[in-house]
């Protein structure tokens, strides 16, 4: 079974940075690519970047390259996003999700397994 155990999160100030991190299996941290969604209020779900462990390969939606990074613990089985300079708009759930066939593609329908969850929210 494929489980995606996330933490992190909560309220920050605008200019703030904070991490979110997911935690899986070695199994699923090695051979699934982990991406990261947001979905704000009203909103559809928006795919922030993927990584693929196995060769490193990371991929940003455009929208967030600059203050967004996306790293992997290969000991921890942690993959982690990393949100600088936070602002208002940032406010949403952020979950992180697994595609077995690893496309590297931000398409939630893509994605088999998902995350729990964490709120992110955004002071101004």
């Amino acid at each position: 079974e494929v489980q995606l155990v996330q933490s992190g999160g909560g309220l920050v100030q605008a200019g703030g940075s904070l991490r979110l991190s997911c935690t899986t299996s070695e199994f699923t941290f090695r051979d699934y690519a982990i991406a990261w969604f947001r979905q704000a209020p009203g909103k559809e779900r928006e795919g922030l970047g993927v990584i693929r462990t196995f060769d490193s390969r990371i991929v940003y939606a455009d929208s967030v390259k600059g203050r967004f990074t996306i790293s992997a613990d290969n000991v921890e089985k942690t993959v982690y996003l990393r949100i600088n300079n936070l602002k208002p708009e940032d406010t949403a759930i952020y979950y992180c999700a697994a595609d077995w066939s690893r496309r590297m593609d931000l398409s939630p329908r893509l994605y088999d397994y998902w995350g729990q969850g964490t709120q992110v929210t955004v002071s101004s």
